[in-house]
């Protein structure tokens, strides 16, 4: 185990190696174990979190706030309005006055491509304190890394063989994030997973992070494929994780991704597609799931999803990544 972290950044899981991210992942089982003991941990008393929101969040939010509380500290929740990064200050300054305000910055920054990664690399190079990407344009790696934790907790630590499904999925609120998905096909493909991405040929992920999961998955030893058939990613799937996200070059033309989409209602996860995966394969999703559109409710509420132990799972992963990046040792 690499021990060592403190003061580390966390923007993706790329920026750390397979044994650090073993590292966190064994934090967060114990954490989650002290938790259900009710035994105390509180690992970082008297230090603050300072959490920065340009989009709202149930999950992430609250996982990071009551994780904080439970570590013995406290977390502060920024949203563009309250803070003078929207009269325009900028992430050098952010990030050196929050760092000697506390003790580490996190921030959610997803709504265009282009511009979430950009900004929290630009905080976590002038500030002091770690950087934990609570959601960006390109990566989601607390929610990746919690969906490792789940999978490993459905099917045992070596997943190697094991075949998950990414798999695009109609939606008609709005044009949510690639991040998501993105995240999934770099971690996965480095932690033994054979990963089938599906989508629509308009709903492309970005080329940059479709090339690094290649690479990954040749340096694993494992498959990585790219398909535009639902129903052939979820054959003999171990793992299904249909979920929507918009084209990358709508962005700031949400409609005009919204009316592409409508030609993909028939992209949804049902009782019918669930059987062409493995028998005792697993439904996942991050959350909030557009339920009657991405999937039915017989499925999300069926006896194979997981989503609400994937969802406490952000929970104890969160806390980990703040002992450890914040705490551990010097």
């Amino acid at each position: 185990m690499q021990t060592n972290l403190k003061g580390r950044d966390y923007i993706s899981t790329q920026d750390w190696t397979v044994e650090e991210l073993e590292t966190a992942l064994q934090v967060s089982w114990d954490l989650k174990r002290r938790f259900a003991l009710g035994e105390p941990h509180r690992l970082l008393p008297d230090k603050t979190f300072f959490m920065m929101f340009f989009d709202k969040s149930t999950r992430t939010r609250n996982s990071f706030e009551a994780g904080m509380t439970q570590l013995g500290g406290h977390a502060h929740y920024l949203t563009e309005e309250a803070m003078q990064v929207s009269h325009g200050e900028s992430p050098k300054d952010t990030g050196i006055i929050l760092s000697r305000y506390g003790h580490g910055i996190g921030i959610r920054h997803d709504l265009f491509p282009g511009e979430g990664n950009t900004y929290m690399r630009e905080v976590a190079r002038w500030a002091s304190a770690p950087v934990i990407n609570m959601q960006c344009d390109v990566d989601h790696p607390c929610q990746t890394l919690t969906d490792l934790m789940t999978i490993r907790e459905k099917f045992g630590h070596n997943l190697r063989g094991r075949k998950i499904a990414v798999a695009w999925a109609y939606a008609p609120s709005y044009a949510k994030p690639m991040s998501v998905p993105q995240g999934l096909i770099l971690l996965m493909t480095r932690f033994g997973m054979d990963v089938t991405l599906a989508h629509p040929p308009e709903y492309t992920l970005m080329r940059d992070v479709v090339r690094q999961a290649e690479e990954n998955a040749r340096t694993a030893g494992v498959k990585f494929e790219v398909v535009h058939d639902m129903d052939a990613a979820f054959a003999d799937a171990d793992v299904v994780y249909p979920k929507s996200w918009g084209i990358e070059a709508l962005f700031k033309k949400p409609q005009e991704s919204l009316e592409i989409s409508k030609k993909y209602t028939s992209w949804i996860c049902d009782a019918r597609r669930m059987r062409l995966a493995k028998k005792d394969a697993i439904y996942m999703h991050c959350l909030p799931a557009d339920r009657g559109n991405e999937v039915t409710d017989d499925v999300i509420d069926g006896p194979q999803s997981v989503v609400f132990d994937e969802a406490e799972n952000r929970l104890h992963t969160a806390k980990a990544l703040l002992a450890l990046t914040m705490g551990g040792r010097a």
